[in-house]
């Protein structure tokens, strides 16, 4: 047996041995000699494949051409007769092994014709099981390619799988396991799920499942009844599949056997039962013909087989494209059209009345008892709690029906009620605490009496202002309430809430955090901020100014009515929202009532209870139906179905002018009774997986509520999860791929008012007349002498809407020549957000930034005199106005259009782009640029930026990453904000270049325009798992925090990047650095590894897209998980403030 020995050497590598056994290989193939040589051979390639490390072996195996060298071997070996067993089994084993490892594996076996060789193996020896299970084990390997199995259907192989498989048995349980694999596999052919309808194969499959379901007490065969359930669902994709399973009375066989038994004390079921909860909620994330299973369970490969590189195709490789090459794009004399949105560059100042201003020492206003420079989520720098709003309701004149006589009832009622009160507000105006009758107690009237705003009936207002006077035609008469109990650990609201026919929401002490225990005493937390007066700040929220804003909106469906929560306004809820814990087996119980319905379907209404696409639709007038609209600005919701009497089906409108993109929602509901759990089903969602899977919940905004002094929206629902569903998308919505399924968000809401008038929604809305209000209200409250503020008009929208565009500096200190080139010469700041409607909390980030850059802080001010800033705020007016999720008018996701914008279709992103392009012309490329947006499915605030090294360094080709040269500064700005902003994770940023972000604005401008520090910042929908913020939901106070802290990392970025310019008094620099320090406290630790958000859910989340919502590209999980050089990674900021500028 010597001779026989083809690697005789030990210290040979296990490479050079294969590619021996190979070359003996080709010899026999060659030169025919004895079998025994052959399975010597195969024996040993066997013993490399299947012990430690084998599956490298197998890949290097392929590269080396070793599977056609197997399948000649298994054409001559086919011809001996008969033919030897051991080296058929060796054969068959190394070819199952090697398959999945060949992209074009199926293609060479049927050219050789292998398929025919092992399907006939399998027919002459059936009841030779050595034999037969290599062989099945091929054939599932054969079947996946579509061809094949087709090819092998047309020759009875469906057949034969059913001759292996059957009743349950103790015995051979391994071969029908795979007999079941394989039969799943082939069964996806429509060709031959066909012939298994035909042949009435369905119902065998169910009795067989019956059956190894009664008899699998001890559930030692979940494999096999998985196989059974896999075949089943392979052949229910087709139409024909679907009814013999639904007349074999499949649906009620699965629902029953699928209830839940005793769950045993041992074995594999309690296993999985010991599981943490999440994980029978598995999300299928596969498409329903992208779920084969090419290896089998007790064929896992070893541990370090798991390290081989991930080869993500979507990440650029070329080093041409990656570099920047700035190019204008557009002619000098074309970008003078945008001179006149730049007067800052050439205003000589001689028109102001500039104040000079000496140096002074570094001193505070306001009443501040320790030192607090940027706001923290526990501050209200919005000054929400400071104005009075107006609510003007449309009179009540009713003349149908009983409804219109309870209503007028109820305002004879009040006013001989009031009556007898206003003499006592008269005598005693200073006493605020005095009622009428308690706020529970009217509120139920309140709400009854209040129609839904409308823009044709409201009268004009005297002034935009906080006027209290009252018109003449106002027929209420005065009305007091006071908050009885706005807060149970605050002292009593006594501010009037309801006057004449307006409704005040006065000063809402209710703007604090309860105080509670921190170990951390030092940091600043949002507890002991909320404790410190800021100086006033301007009032941004004004519901007459508001009301002026929406007459002149533009929108398609031509809104009249404006939602309650827009028009009070939104202040953040006084505690803490903690990320939902999901009970077990939340889903399974969900889906179950589900298939009621099919089951039990004379239990189910199925009644329209509101409809857009039918303009004569009628609302029911039952009293136990909810009422549905969602017909104002940023509204979704197209049709609502009642299911059950407390169940609701929500269909979600497109984007329009586009057939997808079902994601946001904004609605308003009303006639509900407390007590009842109404479960709301929104069936249309498209999206493979959600952060409501993690525990994230949609938002309420209760009028009644609002009412009573908390007009706030809060986390609700219970029961949330996010599934995919069997109502099936057309090819045409699901982008021309078949078989794509919609998915349902579900939630349970026990409403804590009677006939209340809610609102739902996916985010905190800020509708486009939001950010109008606002930015007018920051320009009238603006000091003019300190502050240089200009709002102008980018452009129009296809609708007609106006982009803004603002710019924020320092006034020069005069206008004397040093002072002007002083002011002149600052260098920009670029700002986006909005550019995708459904990602509202971009808008609450950047609404952040504006207040902080408009604020008096000090740091505030050093800002302006560091910086000028260019903003636009809402890239996509039209799609926020509309309630669409991602598009625009033209149906087009714009970002991914700044490559080749159209000035007709896109003229927001061409005329952004073209002030960039004009900053580059005249050589002042901004330093930073920030697009904001929202991230659906990952948590934190992150961002993702571009280097070509780490991009290189993906593409694992350490030796062309090592030849790059970069400078590192992109990573600058995002490791400050992890050091000082709570929210912020380093660990989740990337600064990878994809092909398929080719066209977005982090790209473009950074390879374009030239500016190396573009990013995109993300934030998340859902909460945070690290720092201070760990295990809580995100609101408004947390995003506006964000956009402030990163103000502050501005700030910081300056003093690193130019050190020598940096003219700030050392006060300030002292107390920006106490600052950052404290917060460094709170955060976690940054580190480079990427852990994905919810690994035991398996799902494949996006984390490199822009927002991920219309690409589900499969990615390692270590993208952006560059891991830098140790010097890079103790750069002090010494050494950090030496990165040179671009």
């Amino acid at each position: 047996m010597s001779k026989l020995k083809v690697i005789p050497e030990k210290s040979l590598t296990n490479n050079s041995r294969i590619v021996g056994l190979l070359a003996q290989l080709e010899k026999i193939n060659a030169e025919p000699s004895e079998s025994d040589t052959a399975r010597y051979v195969t024996s040993k390639i066997l013993h490399l494949a299947q012990s430690q490390g084998g599956g490298r072996r197998v890949s290097f195996l392929v590269t080396k051409g070793g599977s056609q060298i197997l399948l000649q071997l298994l054409m001559n070996a086919s011809k001996e007769s008969p033919p030897h067993e051991d080296l058929m089994v060796q054969i068959h084993s190394i070819l199952a092994k090697i398959g999945p490892k060949d992209k074009k594996f199926g293609v060479k076996a049927r050219i050789n014709g292998a398929l025919n060789i092992t399907l006939n193996l399998v027919k002459q020896n059936l009841q030779n099981h050595r034999l037969v299970l290599p062989c099945l084990q091929l054939l599932r390997v054969y079947s996946a390619n579509s061809v094949n199995s087709v090819s092998l259907g047309k020759n009875g192989v469906v057949e034969l799988m059913f001759k292996i498989i059957g009743p349950f048995s103790k015995k051979n349980s391994s071969l029908i396991k795979v007999a079941l694999d394989t039969l799943a596999a082939l069964l996806k052919s429509k060709t031959n799920a066909r012939r298994a309808v035909d042949r009435g194969y369905v119902q065998v499959l169910l009795t067989i499942y019956v059956d190894w379901h009664r008899h699998d007490n001890r559930h030692r065969n979940m494999l096999i009844r998985k196989g059974i359930l896999q075949s089943l669902k392979s052949v229910t994709n087709i139409k024909l599949g679907r009814k013999a399973f639904i007349d074999a009375n499949g649906m009620k066989i699965l629902y029953n056997t699928s209830q839940l038994p005793v769950i045993p004390v041992t074995g594999p079921v309690a296993q999985l039962y010991s599981l943490p909860p999440e994980v029978d909620d598995v999300v299928d994330e596969s498409d329903d013909n992208d779920d084969i299973d090419v290896e089998a369970e007790n064929e896992t490969e070893n541990e370090d087989d798991l390290d081989q590189n991930f080869k993500n195709d979507d990440i650029e490789t070329d080093i041409n494209k990656l570099k920047p090459q700035q190019e204008p794009g557009r002619t000098i004399e074309d970008l003078k059209m945008y001179e006149h949105l730049f007067p800052e560059l050439v205003d000589d100042f001689q028109d102001y009345d500039l104040i000079s201003k000496e140096p002074k020492p570094f001193v505070f206003e306001g009443k501040v008892r320790g030192p607090i420079v940027v706001p923290t989520a526990g501050e209200e720098t919005s000054g929400n709690s400071g104005n009075l709003r107006k609510v003007v309701m449309k009179e009540n004149i009713s003349s149908k029906g009983d409804e219109g006589e309870k209503k007028s009832t109820f305002m004879d009622l009040a006013k001989e009620d009031i009556k007898d009160n206003d003499r006592t507000l008269q005598q005693q105006p200073g006493d605020q605490n005095r009622t009428i009758s308690s706020v529970h107690g009217l509120n139920n009237d309140i709400v009854k009496a209040l129609d839904r705003i409308t823009l044709q009936n409201i009268p004009s207002q005297t002034a935009p202002g906080f006027t209290a006077e009252m018109k003449k035609d106002c027929s209420l008469p005065l009305t007091v309430l006071t908050c009885a109990k706005a807060c149970p650990h605050m002292a009593t609201c006594g501010n009037v809430l309801f006057e004449g026919r307006t409704v005040q929401l006065g000063k809402l002490c209710c703007t604090g955090v309860e105080t509670e225990d921190d170990e951390d005493t030092e940091s600043n937390s949002s507890v002991e901020q909320a404790s410190v007066e800021v100086p006033d700040g301007p009032t941004l929220h004004d519901p007459d100014l508001y009301i002026e804003i929406v007459k002149n909106t533009k929108s398609v469906p031509e809104y009249s009515e404006v939602a309650y929560p827009d028009y009070f306004g939104h202040i953040p809820p006084p505690f803490k929202e903690p990320i939902l814990e999901r009970p077990y087996g939340v889903q399974r119980t969900k889906i179950a009532q589900d298939i009621e319905r099919l089951i039990h379907q004379s239990d189910i209404i199925d009644r329209v209870v509101y409809d857009l696409d039918n303009p004569n639709y009628t609302i029911p007038e039952e009293g136990d139906i909810l009422k549905f609209n969602s017909k104002f600005e940023s509204g979704n919701l197209r049709k609502v179905i009642q299911i059950r009497k407390n169940e609701y089906d929500l269909i979600l409108n497109s984007d329009i002018n586009s057939n997808h993109y079902h994601q946001w929602f904004y609605f308003e509901v009303s006639g509900m009774r407390p007590g009842v759990a109404y479960r709301f089903n929104i069936i249309n969602c498209e999206k493979s997986n959600s952060q409501f899977n993690y525990g994230m919940q949609p938002l309420m905004y209760s009028v009644q509520e609002a009412l009573n002094a908390r007009p706030w929206w809060i986390r609700m629902g219970t029961d949330i999860c996010y599934y995919k569903n069997h109502f099936s998308r057309s090819s045409v919505a699901a982008g021309g791929q078949k078989g794509k399924s919609y998915y349902t968000i579900t939630f349970t809401v026990n409403f804590p008012h009677k006939d209340d008038v809610c609102y739902f929604a996916y985010h905190y809305p800020y509708t486009y007349s939001t950010l109008q209000m606002h930015l007018q209200k920051l320009e009238s409250a603006h000091n003019p002498q300190q502050i240089y503020f200009r709002k102008d008009v980018l452009c129009e929208t296809l609708s007609g809407n106006s982009c803004p565009l603002v710019t924020i500096t320092a006034m020069p200190e005069s206008n004397y020549y040093e002072h002007i080139c002083h002011f002149r010469n600052r260098p920009y700041v670029f700002l986006s957000a909005r550019v995708h409607p459904g990602e509202t909390n971009a808008s609450w980030v950047m609404k952040g930034t504006l207040e902080y850059l408009m604020s008096n802080n000090p740091t505030a001010q050093s800002l302006r005199e560091s910086y000028i800033f260019k903003i636009v705020p809402m890239l996509n007016p039209d799609g926020v106005i509309n309630g669409n999720h991602r598009c625009s008018l033209s149906g087009e996701d714009l970002n991914r259009q700044w490559q080749s914008p159209s000035p007709d279709l896109h003229p927001t992103i061409y005329h952004a782009k073209g002030l960039l392009q004009y900053l580059a012309a005249v050589k002042r490329l901004p330093l930073v640029y920030c697009d904001y947006h929202g991230h659906s499915r990952k948590k934190n605030v992150f961002m993702y930026g571009c280097s070509i090294k780490e991009t290189v360094w993906h593409t694992n080709d350490n030796a062309t990453s090592c030849d790059v040269v970069e400078d590192t500064g992109y990573r600058t700005l995002p490791k400050i904000l992890s050091h000082i902003a709570p929210a912020f994770c380093m660990s989740s940023c990337s600064f990878v270049v994809e092909k398929s972000k080719e066209s977005t604005a982090r790209v473009v401008v950074w390879r374009e325009i030239g500016v190396q520090r573009s990013y995109t910042m993300e934030s998340t929908l859902c909460g945070c798992d690290q720092g201070k913020y760990k295990g809580l939901q995100i609101g408004t106070r947390e995003l506006e925090e964000m956009g402030a802290k990163f103000c502050v990392g501005l700030l910081r970025l300056k003093r690193l990047t130019s050190p020598l310019e940096y003219n700030l008094p050392s006060s300030l620099l002292d107390f920006e650095n106490d600052l950052i320090e404290s917060s460094c406290k709170v955060t976690s630790p940054t580190t480079y590894v990427l852990d994905e958000d919810e690994p035991r859910f398996l799902e494949e989340v996006d984390y490199s897209a822009e927002s991920n919502d219309e690409l589900d590209i499969e990615l390692a999980e270590n993208v952006g998980d560059y891991e830098p050089s140790a010097q890079e990674e103790v750069l002090s900021d010494s050494e950090l403030s030496r990165t040179y500028l671009p």
